[in-house]
């Protein structure tokens, strides 16, 4: 007995199967007939086609390769151009602060042990200030801090220091300060001391090395030695810096020589302008204008 399926939708099924069903037997009718069957009719199924992987999930268009407008073309050439953002991130100015550890020289690096932190406090409303305390003393030693922004820990540092009798250094001091340089910008460098004791041209050769790398030395000279005062003022101008003399054992001219250097690696030239104070103003007097 046969059943008749019923309903429209059945009936399209069907005739849509039957379809299937002769298209495939179609197609390998050849491929059947060239099959021996052994005598015995083997049937060979029908092998229906599987529709391409594309006719069922069909692939992502895919973008053109090249813009399709010479506007669109030339704006992708100009953002590719671009460097990638970064959230801007302040970093403190960076300063060496440099000072003779001689043995002559023990009451002068207790006074600056006590003033540096003026150097901080001024530093301060320009987006803050890290030292590095460099000294020479002794037979050919040399040492430098990694840099501090904290006036307590760098005193700190400092009152462990005892002042050795020895020879200038300054050349290792301007050699130092031009490794940190090519690290990373170097503001300025402060040299504290009252000889120099080193052939001069040897000095101006790496002030100038400086100068070239935007790093100023601010050479402050204790005392009155002409000989010392005519290299000082040749390194600072060298290296595009500037040069001042100041009293023994006058802590108010150091403090305000620091703080208007401080200002000036913080805050710039405008900075040290407006501080307004003498030192301030005999420093600016040196610096190079600022350029437009």
């Amino acid at each position: 007995m046969r059943f008749r399926a019923q309903g429209p939708s059945t009936s399209i099924l069907g005739f849509a199967a039957r379809k299937v069903f002769q298209h495939s037997l179609g197609s390998n009718s050849q491929e059947n007939s060239q099959k021996k069957d052994g005598g015995l009719g083997e049937f060979v199924p029908p092998a229906f086609p599987h529709p391409p992987p594309d006719a069922i999930f069909p692939r992502m268009a895919q973008l053109p390769a090249r813009p399709t407008s010479a506007s669109v073309a030339a704006f992708l050439q100009k953002a590719a151009s671009v460097p990638a953002l970064r959230p801007g991130v302040h970093r403190p100015a960076r300063m060496i602060f440099a000072v003779d550890a001689t043995a002559s020289r023990q009451p002068s690096w207790d006074r600056a042990c006590q003033l540096q932190t003026e150097m901080f406090l001024a530093a301060a409303a320009h987006g803050g200030l890290e030292v590095q305390l460099a000294y020479y003393r002794g037979f050919g030693e040399f040492a430098a801090t990694p840099f501090i922004a904290d006036g307590a820990l760098l005193a700190k540092r400092m009152a462990g220091v005892a002042c050795q009798g020895g020879q200038t250094q300054i050349g290792k001091v301007l050699q130092h300060a031009l490794g940190e340089a090519a690290k990373e910008r170097l503001h300025a460098l402060v040299f504290v001391g009252d000889a120099v004791e080193e052939a001069a041209d040897p000095l101006c050769h790496l002030a100038g090395q400086l100068g070239v790398r935007g790093t100023p030395v601010f050479a402050f000279q204790e005392g009155h030695d002409p000989q010392a005062a005519s290299t000082l003022k040749q390194i600072a101008s060298l290296s595009r810096g500037a040069y001042a003399p100041f009293g023994a054992g006058s802590a108010a001219a150091l403090r305000d020589l620091l703080r208007a250097v401080a200002t000036y690696a913080a805050g710039g030239h405008g900075a040290l302008t407006r501080l307004g104070s003498p030192a301030a103003r005999a420093l600016a007097a040196q610096l190079p204008a600022p350029a437009a």
